[in-house]
């Protein structure tokens, strides 16, 4: 069990970092998916792996043998307000692994389950899908990627690299995939930096909120990478949002659940 503060400050950082207008004061409740930037479990240099990332078998974190580990989704219920300045509790657990082979390798894969809880009221359970596989090698595949509906306009959101500096801070992220271009180009053979996965899905959830009110639930999967010099855009078509690269390509898909 983490326990945390939630300090109205991170919250208006990101707020700041993602544009919103809005301030948040003691007592008031926060966009969903702001619990990310709380429960922090900071790790010391040599308990982390070469990405920046805590090592895999380093708490609940399994080791699967595969050196590559990355967010590939996950599901959210919400259930009460997670509100800035009370104390909250979060509780973690493995919910489940499972290998397989792969089109470009073997594959493992992790899902954690967190519950989130505020004066012993479940304000959120989040269950965090991670994908863990080898190295990338010259000469492999490609991976596959899906052309996005074409007939949706939806909105225009820049990220640039001031963007995911902060958003690695306020999550305390040190996956270097993230600011080391030098790294990510050359070890991880990204073509940019890499724009976080929870960031591109807190903007979605954000968007649905605006235009289908409060959530209940909100489950959301990558797709592809999406790099730093990459305009994102999102979509939606009733309960459904994805988010699409400038070249057509899906970059996260998500269904939301409003109530």
């Amino acid at each position: 069990m983490i326990s945390d503060v939630v300090d109205p400050a991170r919250a208006n950082a990101l707020a700041v970092t993602l544009g919103l207008p809005e301030r948040f004061a003691t007592g008031d409740a926060l966009p969903p998916f702001f619990h990310q930037i709380y429960f922090w479990e900071p790790q010391p240099a040599e308990a982390l792996g070469r990405d920046g990332h805590p090592k895999t078998g380093v708490g609940l974190i399994p080791d699967m043998g595969l050196p590559r580990r990355m967010w590939a989704g996950g599901r959210l219920e919400f259930a009460a307000p997670f509100r800035a300045g009370v104390p909250a509790e979060k509780v973690s657990s493995i919910e489940t692994t499972t290998r397989k082979e792969g089109r470009t390798g073997p594959l493992a894969f992790v899902t954690l389950r967190h519950d989130i809880s505020q004066d012993g009221t479940l304000c959120i359970r989040e269950f965090q899908d991670l994908v863990y596989r080898e190295d990338p090698s010259p000469g492999a595949p490609a991976p596959t990627t899906r052309a996005a509906p074409a007939d949706e306009q939806g909105e225009e959101v820049s990220v640039t690299t001031t963007t995911l500096f902060r958003y690695s801070a306020l999550t305390f992220n040190g996956h270097r995939i993230h600011y080391d271009l030098d790294y990510a180009r050359e070890v991880e053979m990204y073509p940019g930096l890499v724009t976080h996965g929870p960031l591109i899905a807190q903007h979605l959830m954000l968007k649905a909120v605006r235009e289908l009110g409060s959530l209940v639930g909100f489950s959301f999967r990558a797709a592809s990478p999406l790099a730093h010099y990459e305009a994102l855009t999102l979509c939606r078509s009733g309960q459904e949002l994805w988010a699409r690269a400038p070249d057509g390509r899906v970059v996260m898909e998500a269904v939301a659940e409003a109530g």
